[in-house]
């Protein structure tokens, strides 16, 4: 069995488990920043989220959100063939709007690399948010990201039976097949 066939077959649960903390962990960044911002009053450069506030180099690194980009891109992708049904819609749906927001952290990256910035920026600059801030626009794309990727989760561990019966890795075990639990 490959290694893709593995993550998406017996070792699915695990897999989607893990690649929640990961995501759970950025959006928890996320909203500490935003906590920081309208609940304390932190000007914005100090509004770092709980890493940023040790490290501060990570807020401001292209690499590194980049890198975070990237990483959901392929957790979306290889996590995929696990989902049937209309979880796999949902799960697709958040597949897309990542695969842009990849290209949004791309040119921002480039940017970065190049120091020729969009639109006469004095900063690197995705295409969003010549229209909002960057904290609002990261808040807005995890949300858009988030919100259809729980609801093919949740339709993925409460399948209808055509669903059920197409699918094949170990997150759902059917009424008919479940152990028994001895009282």
């Amino acid at each position: 069995m490959s290694l893709v066939e593995s993550l998406n077959h017996r070792h699915h649960r695990l897999s989607l488990n893990l690649f929640m903390l990961i995501v759970l962990a950025h959006w928890a960044e996320h909203l500490v920043q935003a906590y920081q911002i309208w609940a304390l009053g932190w000007p914005r450069p100090q509004s770092r989220g709980v890493l940023g506030q040790f490290f501060p180099w990570l807020v401001s690194s292209e690499w590194m959100h980049y890198g975070y980009a990237l990483v959901m891109l392929i957790g979306l992708f290889l996590l995929r063939p696990g989902f049937v049904g209309r979880a796999r819609t949902w799960w697709t749906v958040a597949l897309a709007i990542q695969f842009w927001h990849h290209i949004e952290h791309l040119l921002l990256l480039l940017q970065a690399q190049t120091g020729r910035f969009l639109a006469g920026e004095p900063v690197p600059t995705s295409v969003l948010q010549l229209v909002l801030p960057r904290v609002e626009l990261h808040l807005f794309y995890n949300s858009i990201v988030f919100i259809p990727m729980v609801l093919a989760m949740y339709l993925h561990l409460r399948p209808n039976q055509a669903e059920l019966d197409r699918t094949a890795c170990s997150c759902v075990v059917p009424a008919s097949r479940a152990t028994p639990v001895a009282r």
